[in-house]
């Protein structure tokens, strides 16, 4: 008596998992399983549901009697028992074999180790002025951590005994469920509150007396922070591996963020200084002479070339006198100078003359006496555009407001008949 062949079921997905075709060979299998794997693999921050999901289609593909079973009956046939089943060997064995038992990341040894999740890192704000990237500097900075536990060496408990936690049966985390409609619900895991998800309890009796059972103590500990010449706002400083321990974690990373506070005098735009300088009308016309101070204390003599004439909103350099390249503090970029010329607000008529007589003389009117007579006298006025410009928009809107009142039930309605 023969029995029924087993329902065809989905036979594509894992083929669609690793991103290959139905006739893809070995080694296309392989080069897509260790690329997707690497990418998805926990200990770079990835899914790891995606990383099983990955490992259990390859196991399947690349057995050759797994895959022509997959291929003819689908999935369900290799849960039902055909081919000696699917996905049942450690994702993380498979992956090593790809690299001699050891990680690509780093962390070779055990399957334990491999395993291990990356502590987050830690990340400080420093304030620092336009003059310590000038210059560079070094902070000291002192901040609390926790480290494991010197007494127990991080395993909580006298004994180094612990128990397997009964809340999330050794998982660490725990799924809650959300309804959020009819037949709609959300799957939510969170960190085990009873375990702060390590997966492990610890008898009250045998806790260590040193850490009460946390594995780990606060230390406090001092990092010096060099700020190098040349640096930028928002440019990150690493310490490696100084964050909070944790049992079984990789420690991750203490990071300074540069904040470079505002200067009263100087602007930067990467490798240039911008600064300021207002000159009188005189000093525009007839030369200038000004002492400025630079970030590192020097005293700069900026002076105009003789007979030189310096028109409003225009822009001089000097060069290697900007910021240090940053790691090249021996180069510098450029210092600009933007000059506004400051004129005066009224001239007497002896100073009319006076400068009559030296400067280029006023250019002829093309009419005649005549003419001039026949034209219309105005008077100017002066005006500040972006109020002009306000007032006219605060006008617009009152008279739009007032139109809309006069309309029959407070808006206007328009009526189209068809004939």
């Amino acid at each position: 008596m023969f029995g029924r062949a087993p329902k065809k079921s989905d036979n594509t997905r894992y083929y669609e998992i690793l991103g290959v075709s139905k006739n893809a060979s070995q080694d296309d299998l392989k080069k897509a399983y260790k690329k997707a794997a690497i990418k998805n693999h926990p200990d770079k921050g990835g899914d790891p549901e995606k990383f099983k999901e990955l490992a259990q289609a390859y196991e399947v593909l690349s057995d050759p009697e797994k895959r022509e079973i997959y291929d003819q009956y689908g999935e369900d046939a290799l849960k039902e028992g055909m081919g000696g089943g699917g996905g049942g060997h450690d994702p993380f064995d498979i992956f090593s074999s790809f690299f001699g038992g050891g990680s690509p990341f780093g962390s070779g040894g055990s399957s334990r180790g491999r395993r291990q999740r990356r502590g987050e890192d830690v990340v400080h704000p420093l304030k620092v002025s336009l003059e310590d990237l000038y210059l560079g500097i070094s902070k000291k900075l002192s901040l609390s951590r926790n480290v494991i536990c010197s007494k127990c060496s991080g395993k909580g408990s006298k004994s180094g005994a612990s128990m397997k936690c009964a809340g999330c049966q050794g998982t660490g985390m725990k799924v809650s469920i959300r309804h959020l409609g009819p037949s709609m619900i959300q799957q939510m895991q969170h960190a085990c509150n009873e375990c702060k998800g390590t997966g492990e309890t610890i008898n009250d009796r045998d806790r260590c007396p040193l850490c009460k059972g946390d594995k780990v103590v606060q230390e406090k500990k001092v990092l010096e922070v060099h700020v190098e010449k040349g640096m930028q706002n928002g440019q990150k400083i690493t310490f490696p591996g100084e964050a909070d321990e944790a049992p079984d974690t990789i420690t991750g990373d203490i990071v300074f963020v540069l904040q470079q506070k505002e200067h009263p005098k100087f602007k930067r735009k990467a490798e240039d200084l911008f600064v300021e300088h207002t000159l009188s009308l005189t000093e525009a016309l007839c030369g200038f002479q000004f002492v400025l101070t630079h970030l590192d204390g020097r005293q700069l003599l900026i002076k105009s070339n003789p007979g030189e004439v310096v028109k409003p909103d225009s822009y001089k350099a000097i060069n290697d006198e900007g910021m240090p390249m940053y790691q090249r503090p021996f180069m510098k970029g450029k210092l600009y100078i933007h000059f506004t010329v400051e004129f005066p607000d009224f001239l007497n008529p002896d100073q009319v003359k006076a400068l009559e007589a030296v400067l280029p003389p006023k250019p002829s009117s093309q009419l005649t006496d005549m003419e001039l007579d026949e034209c219309e006298e105005t008077t100017l006025h002066d005006v500040n555009m972006e109020e002009e410009t306000r007032r006219k928009q605060q006008q617009a809107a009152q008279e739009a407001y007032e139109e809309d009142d006069d309309m029959p039930g407070g808006a206007q309605r328009v009526q189209c008949a068809q004939q």
